[in-house]
């Protein structure tokens, strides 16, 4: 999981909360903002989809920002919803360092936080919702590692250097994957979670290590981009493995493009994000940390993706 500071949310936090809302909040008084990092990647489009599905299903406003991967940018968004005296802020931040400054703005402002997929490094975050992923690089590795016999030249694509969801991803994987002393990783280079620049690194790396076997992507975009390159470099022995469960990589996978896809729930993280801050909103108690399945996808896996 991501480094969560200081979680949990005070009765001071709580009942200053209420008295913003003028009071027990209701449904129609409660206001959240969701500010993403971006929603130029169909995990994150879920996740806002999920959001603003159970805001209607709650009957409570929603302002979605998008943060377009640029922490200041988002940082900028979060003030603003502040300014706006939102009830809660649900923040899936583009760098967990740099964000951690909105969520103590938001402390200070007696606003609960609630993070998804990705947490901060400071601040009072009163719920964090994700997959595990530690676990989830972990379970690539072991793909990994099962697709090649424990033996030959592997490579991983970062995603957003700074972001919790990439050091633990990564953190999983490299633990993993020592425990084969038959397999190298030979290459590890960023490509920020994006497709078109994992497919330029990807060709890079082809060219730097024309005998690689396997490659982990950290998401499915980079994946996509990486099996891409793969197939025009005619290298259709190169086994892949992604996270995210998006329906163009499980598509791969039921195909045998991709060797496996390590699955998560976008969507349904959004819904209990906002079920989460309207808790919080109405000075309810609600867990620190909330852990959304993890489902391994193969080739003959019942799984078609979000």
């Amino acid at each position: 999981m991501g480094a969560v500071a200081g979680c949990g949310t005070s009765p001071a936090s709580q009942s200053n909360a209420q008295a913003a809302l003028g009071g027990s909040a209701s449904a129609k008084t409660i206001k959240i903002g969701f500010a993403v990092s971006t929603l130029n990647n169909p995990f994150f489009v879920a996740m806002s989809n999920g959001v603003q599905q159970e805001a209607k299903k709650l009957g409570v406003q929603v302002t979605v920002l998008n943060g377009n991967n640029d922490p200041a940018t988002q940082l900028n968004q979060v003030e603003d919803l502040i300014q706006q005296h939102v009830s809660a802020i649900i923040l899936n931040p583009a760098d967990s360092q740099s964000l951690s400054t909105a969520v103590e703005q938001a402390n200070r402002a007696h606003i609960p936080v609630v993070t998804l997929d990705r947490s901060v490094t400071k601040g009072n975050v009163a719920c964090f919702i994700a997959s595990n992923s530690v676990e989830a690089g972990k379970m690539a590795a072991d793909e990994l590692i099962k697709a090649l016999g424990g033996k030959g030249q592997v490579v991983e694509l970062q995603g957003v250097i700074g972001t919790s969801a990439e050091a633990d991803r990564e953190k999983g994987f490299d633990q993993e994957i020592a425990k084969a002393s038959g397999i190298k990783v030979v290459a590890r280079q960023t490509a920020s979670f994006d497709r078109s620049q994992a497919l330029n690194v990807m060709q890079n790396i082809l060219q730097a290590h024309p005998n690689i076997q396997g490659v982990f992507a950290q998401n499915d975009e980079m994946a996509l981009g990486a099996l891409k390159a793969i197939q025009a470099a005619g290298k259709k022995h190169i086994k892949i493995v992604g996270i995210d469960g998006e329906k163009e990589a499980v598509a791969d996978v039921h195909q045998g493009l991709m060797y496996a896809d390590i699955a998560q729930q976008p969507t349904q993280e959004g819904m209990l994000g906002v079920e989460y801050a309207v808790k919080l909103a109405k000075g309810e108690t609600v867990p620190k940390q909330v852990n959304s399945p993890l489902h391994l996808v193969e080739k003959n896996t019942a799984f078609t993706g979000f």
